[in-house]
């Protein structure tokens, strides 16, 4: 923009891409629904997605904890079922975006550390032992479930909303998606045959196809998970039948073969997940209060995940009530996950962010469709099974495309800064670089010492302190959201250089009219829960 002395631009002279509130080329935006068979199509896709950290999760912990294939179909069912009931509550009453809520990896040390304690170690029977470690983290999830559902509901979380600006959205949502690199590339290697192709047909399908083929319909760049699951689906499937891994090591079986899962075999044929199907959960305080900070930790997170959502839907910047809002129902969504026995909490689906930016159909329906294939498949629990036994390096491939788009949806946010000031550089700069940089060490020591940097000996202290630190979005966000809102900030030209007028208009649910039509809850709730 021209500044107050500044010449006028020539006509002939290049004009910068002007900023938009809302993304534009989407198909169909949040409140705009696809036609029915269609809609199917892209919510069984969004379920296939999800299903990746649905059963890693499980896959890491269920052995740990001492049980078997039996009770890992089990947790996978019940993780599947909750996040189904959970993405409903989030798309009807919480921030009400198209939002896949899923079980999240940010609980998972969390829940290690209650696995190693050791007051497990005096039962000899495994099943045993897996039911006591399971409820104990139903016990410290309910407890920290509590937090987000109070920061959320009381509209605490709303006054802390209030201070971000673009410029530290930008760390916060680029991290959000970038900061899972670990889960990319390097699950494709496990099996490269495999994860390799995947990776390349997806990107062909989605991005190069539709130029070739001009059929207008969209088809290949929408339903580009589909056409490459089933393909290199197919391809797994051959090489595990033809014998190729028959003499492989037992690391590559694992990663490589169709029916290595063991899920179906051991999956009922039909079972409703119930709460306190493992018993009365246990409390610990400690454990309880470590809890708590991962939910902190997962809140950060799901801040990022709902401002990449919002942008990919095609709707406007969240207002803060409404963020508020989401963040305790995601409260409520933790209680279920601690109810039923999920064995780590939930929050914002980061795959699935990344999912509706590939097929550009931001739609709350075909998200709600999902919730249904979710459910329904985890009641009958061996069809489920059969799509939960998709090797993992498939579903790694798929993460390097949507990490990526939500990374990217992070980043730009910076249309809305200044580039040429100093101190936006230095923000920028410093949070993403730390932002990387500590969690690196932190998980870089917990790999090849066993235990975090932070080695008391008091367990939840530990992992209070390690959490945190081990994540990258919560350090970028946090260290650019102090530095924004410390560094001289009074200054006029610098509100301009934060971005922060382009966000003006949605500091309040009034202040712009498209909030009442993306964010308004159903069945005229907002009568008697007004949004401010």
């Amino acid at each position: 923009m021209a500044g107050g002395g500044a010449p006028a631009p020539k006509a002939d002279e290049p004009q910068p891409h002007p900023p938009k509130d809302q993304l534009p080329n989407i198909s169909y935006c949040i409140t705009s629904p696809p036609p029915w068979p269609e809609a199917i199509l892209l919510g069984f896709q969004h379920y296939l997605v999800m299903l990746g950290t649905t059963v890693l999760i499980p896959t890491a912990l269920v052995p740990q904890m001492g049980g078997g294939y039996e009770e890992k179909a089990k947790v996978v069912q019940t993780i599947l079922f909750v996040s189904g009931i959970n993405t409903l509550l989030q798309t009807l009453f919480g921030t009400r975006l198209p939002a896949v809520i899923g079980a999240s990896y940010t609980f998972v040390p969390t829940t290690i550390s209650i696995i190693l304690s050791g007051r497990f170690s005096d039962t000899s029977n495994p099943i045993d032992r897996f039911e006591r470690i399971m409820r104990a983290t139903q016990g410290a999830l309910i407890v920290a479930s509590t937090l987000q559902m109070i920061l959320g509901f009381s509209g605490l979380w709303r006054n802390v909303v209030r201070f971000l600006s673009p410029i530290s959205a930008v760390p916060l949502v680029g991290l959000v998606g970038f900061g899972l690199y670990e889960f990319g590339f390097p699950g494709v290697a496990k099996c490269i045959e495999i994860g390799l192709p995947e990776l390349l047909i997806l990107v062909f399908v989605s991005q190069y196809l539709p130029h070739v083929i001009k059929s207008g319909k969209n088809v290949f760049d929408r339903f580009a998970v589909i056409f490459a699951v089933v393909i290199v689906w197919i391809y797994a499937h051959l090489l595990t039948v033809g014998g190729a891994y028959n003499g492989a090591a037992p690391t590559t079986q694992t990663s490589c073969r169709t029916d290595r899962a063991g899920i179906v075999g051991a999956a009922p044929w039909i079972r409703v997940p119930w709460p306190f199907q493992w018993g009365a959960p246990s409390f610990d305080a400690g454990e309880a209060f470590a809890m708590m900070m991962a939910s902190f930790v997962a809140l950060v997170e799901s801040t990022g995940g709902f401002i990449a959502v919002s942008r990919y839907a095609s709707a406007t910047m969240l207002p803060p009530s409404i963020l508020s809002r989401g963040v305790g129902w995601q409260g409520v969504a933790i209680l279920i996950s601690g109810l039923f026995g999920t064995g780590a909490g939930s929050s914002v689906s980061i795959e699935n962010a990344g999912l509706l930016a590939l097929t550009r159909v931001g739609s709350r329906r075909v998200v709600q469709i999902a919730a249904g294939f979710m459910i329904f498949f985890s009641i009958l629990g061996k069809f489920g099974a059969v799509f939960a036994s998709i090797p993992a390096p498939i579903i790694a491939a798929l993460y390097c495309l949507f990490f990526a788009y939500v990374g990217a949806g992070g980043l730009s946010f910076l249309q809305f800064c200044n580039l040429n000031s100093f101190r936006t550089k230095f923000i920028l700069g410093f949070s993403v670089f730390l932002g990387l940089s500590i969690p690196q060490y932190f998980n870089e020591y917990t790999a090849i010492k066993g235990y975090g940097p932070v080695h008391t000996g008091g367990r939840w202290f530990d992992d209070m302190v390690n959490v945190p630190f081990s994540s990258e979005p919560f350090v970028a966000g946090v260290v650019a959201f102090f530095l924004d809102n410390t560094l001289h900030k009074k200054d006029s030209s610098i509100r301009k250089d934060r971005g922060k007028h382009w966000w003006d208009k949605f500091r309040s649910f009034k202040g712009d009219t498209r909030s009442e039509e993306f964010y308004s809850l159903p069945f005229n709730l907002n009568k008697y829960f007004p949004s401010v």
